[in-house]
């Protein structure tokens, strides 16, 4: 057996669930302890495969519209949000909703009515068919646009009022080009009152890129579809740092190992805690290894359950 020089694992601080994610989750399991499968939840409650697997053992039946759930079932909103046209819908089809949706989001969603009430043209910063931009768009349809890019704010034309908002789980340093863009062609730029990017995202991004100028591989663990974990591995990448996105650690290539001393390791604020232990067994599988954490935070927020799930809890 080939033996392998001692390596580092170097883990990031704040890294896996945050506040919004642990709250989506339990509202799911709770509601399958108290009532029982199946429980109907539309799209995924978070963007994690193994999150969603575990759900469905236990009874939760994941669709992708509520077309699909029975007439006066029970359903559950995502974390990510749904715009009022999805509301309007459960309504007529009686269904008992448990609102998953992340206290940040809501905040998103109140701004983009508030400032469409006032006139304003909203400039919505996200990505295109990502859930939480579909849910904030459906607030003011008529009144929302959206832009990825500096270059698409070029594009704009817009007369009047302009405001902004964000999706919450974009990569702080590009969302930062974007709103510089705004505000020289929109000089009366209005924003939302506090930074819509989510403080668990803002904080998984500095904690990987001081990790990433530490390591020379970083493995984040968090599904394809995790806007946040992809944006992590993107920061990593632009620092220079090989950088892979895995559900879980079957997807290590032992080939990103070679030459390899130290690897940073974190995961997306929807991948399981107990992902990472697993990548760090994997690793101390192919040789010694020593682990050590690098913190830049300390979260402490938590989010209230529904009344619903707490009455019965």
């Amino acid at each position: 057996m080939t033996e392998h020089p001692p390596r580092s694992v170097l883990l990031a601080s704040p890294r896996s669930f945050c506040a919004g994610v642990e709250r989506a989750i339990e509202i799911v399991e709770r509601l399958l302890d108290q009532r029982g499968g199946p429980i109907y939840v539309r799209k995924q409650i978070v963007h994690n495969v193994h999150v969603v697997r575990g759900l469905e053992a236990r009874g939760a039946v994941f669709v992708e519209e509520l077309s699909e759930v029975p007439f006066g079932a029970t359903a559950v909103f995502s974390a990510h949000g749904v715009s009022p046209a999805v509301r309007a819908e459960a309504r007529s089809r009686s269904l008992d909703v448990l609102d998953a949706t992340c206290p940040l989001v809501t905040k998103v969603h109140s701004e983009a009515r508030r400032f469409a009430e006032r006139g304003d043209t909203i400039v919505l910063i996200g990505h295109a068919g990502h859930e939480e931009v579909e849910g904030t768009l459906g607030e003011a349809p008529d009144q929302m646009v959206l832009v990825e890019t500096v270059e698409d704010v070029e594009a704009l034309e817009i007369t009047g009022p302009v405001s902004y908002l964000t999706q919450t789980t974009l990569a702080v340093d590009e969302t930062v080009e974007v709103v510089d863009a705004l505000q020289r062609k929109f000089p009366q730029l209005r924003g939302p009152g506090s930074d819509d990017i989510c403080y668990a995202t803002t904080n998984r991004q500095v904690a990987i890129r001081d990790v990433a100028a530490q390591s020379d591989l970083v493995l984040v663990v968090g599904s394809k579809n995790s806007s946040n974990s992809v944006r992590m591995v993107e920061l990593a990448a632009r620092g220079g740092t090989p950088s892979y996105l895995i559900d879980d650690a079957s997807e290590i290539d032992p080939a990103w190992l070679d030459g390899v001393s130290t690897v940073g390791l974190s995961a997306g604020a929807s991948a399981p805690p107990e992902l990472v232990d697993e990548v760090v067994a994997a690793l101390r599988a192919w040789g010694s290894v020593s682990v050590s954490t690098h913190t830049t935070a300390t979260e402490t927020i938590s989010f209230t359950l529904p009344l619903a799930v707490r009455r019965a809890g």
